[in-house]
């Protein structure tokens, strides 16, 4: 497992989650939920710069047969973004399938209703996105997901 602390992102039209992990890269807790709109990258890359991380993990949307629509070119194009802003740390896009009603699940079980549960499942679907690329990661010995280049042109 590669030492260091990961920021977590699920960028969603409305709000973006952010989580982060321990330093030793084993354990995935939430940071905040940032508004999305102007200064959103400016204030994840300020967290990204805060938590000294060494990766980034973006989630990306996927269908549940795997192909790619409008959401997920949104977050290509958000993730290249951030990629320029935060370089040299490295930002990988992970599948994110399924994370926001895993996320949903959990805080419904923990008996968090309506708005309280809207304000932070974002914030909890980026903890489930960290979280499986955090496991995947120890369980093959490779970080998974793809990496964004940055034009330094």
């Amino acid at each position: 497992m590669r030492p260091g602390v990961r920021v977590g992102i699920d960028p969603g039209d409305a709000r973006i989650g952010v989580a982060r992990s321990d330093p030793s890269g084993v354990l995935a807790t939430p940071v905040e939920t940032v508004p999305r709109g102007k200064g959103d990258v400016r204030r994840i890359a300020r967290i990204v710069r805060d938590e000294e991380a060494v990766e980034v993990v973006v989630g990306l949307p996927r269908s549940l047969k795997g192909g790619e629509g409008p959401a997920a070119l949104k977050v290509r194009d958000f993730a290249a973004t951030l990629a320029a802003r935060v370089d040299p740390v490295v930002v990988r896009l992970v599948d994110e399938r399924l994370t926001t009603v895993t996320a949903e699940t959990m805080l419904r079980d923990q008996g968090r209703k309506g708005g309280k549960r809207r304000a932070v499942v974002d914030m909890a679907a980026a903890v489930v996105i960290l979280q499986h690329a955090l496991d995947t990661e120890r369980a093959s010995g490779t970080a998974p997901g793809e990496i964004i280049e940055v034009d330094h042109a």
